[in-house]
């Protein structure tokens, strides 16, 4: 069940637009620093919108990746993965036999570092597979593959044009879906056995109040801290790795002959 990730260099003004509007993982885009203001303005727009980083650099540099006068002054790395469907991920979860479907879903999770450590944890975890939006957030890159240890090419992924309809999908194949939020009860004191989703949020924004709408159930964690403090809330990907964990935890002492256990340290 792996998948394997290569990168190309995609160059030239109509290619780059195509590849930032298409279902492509996209790492880095190379604006070259002679590019008009006003085009350089509407592929950081198309950037953006794809998950990707934006880098000016010297026009000779382009020249030597692309050839001289081939690059229109535009440039991108481009991750090549294989993602699912959100059905295939629970016919994958199926065909594993380690008890019910258990699945990340990032809702909006832009920083790449961040949802390669999502994906290293969720892997680790048992998760079945993780489901991401087209649009607006990080997609399956050369640098989530680096953060999440080679997780990502070895863990389904869905790449949804919607995350709430992923949510109402997954319901009707009864997954119970929580998503990981500050107003709900502390996660060790829910049931997080069974055939579970777990949704966390933005980086800052948090889930959107949509998509928590649609969830079954709200997790939190307890801090030390009071909030106000400035440091007040857990980053996304350390989030979702505790509870992660508490719903493995949970899982294996529910089915422990379904889920045999290695020890990291």
């Amino acid at each position: 069940m792996q998948q394997t990730i290569e990168t190309e260099i995609i160059y030239g003004k109509n290619a780059v637009t195509e590849l930032l509007k298409s279902e492509t993982g996209v790492d880095t885009v190379l604006l070259a620093d002679t590019l008009d203001a006003k085009v350089a303005g509407y592929f950081t727009a198309l950037a953006k919108n794809a998950g990707a980083v934006v880098k000016t650099t010297r026009t000779e540099k382009l020249n030597n990746l692309c050839g001289e006068g081939k690059h229109q002054g535009v440039a991108a790395f481009a991750a090549q993965i294989t993602y699912y469907s959100l059905e295939e991920l629970l016919q994958k979860a199926a065909e594993q036999n380690t008890g019910p479907p258990f699945i990340l879903l990032a809702d909006g999770v832009e920083d790449p570092h961040n949802l390669g450590a999502l994906m290293r944890t969720a892997f680790l975890c048992g998760a079945h597979g993780v489901v991401i939006p087209k649009r607006g957030a990080a997609a399956v890159t050369p640098v989530v593959l680096k953060a999440s240890a080679g997780a990502a090419a070895r863990l389904p992924v869905a790449r949804v044009a919607n995350i709430g309809e992923a949510i109402r999908r997954l319901k009707q194949q009864n997954v119970f879906i929580y998503c990981a939020d500050m107003d709900g009860p502390p996660a060790f004191k829910q049931n997080l056995t069974g055939a579970i989703g777990l949704v966390v949020g933005a980086e800052g924004k948090g889930v959107s109040p949509l998509v928590k709408k649609l969830c079954d159930g709200v997790v939190s964690l307890p801090m030390a801290v009071q909030q106000g403090s400035g440091v007040d809330s857990f980053n996304v990907s350390v989030a979702g790795g505790i509870v992660l964990y508490e719903i493995y935890r949970q899982r294996q002492e529910a089915a422990p002959e379904n889920q045999p256990q290695n020890t990291a340290f």
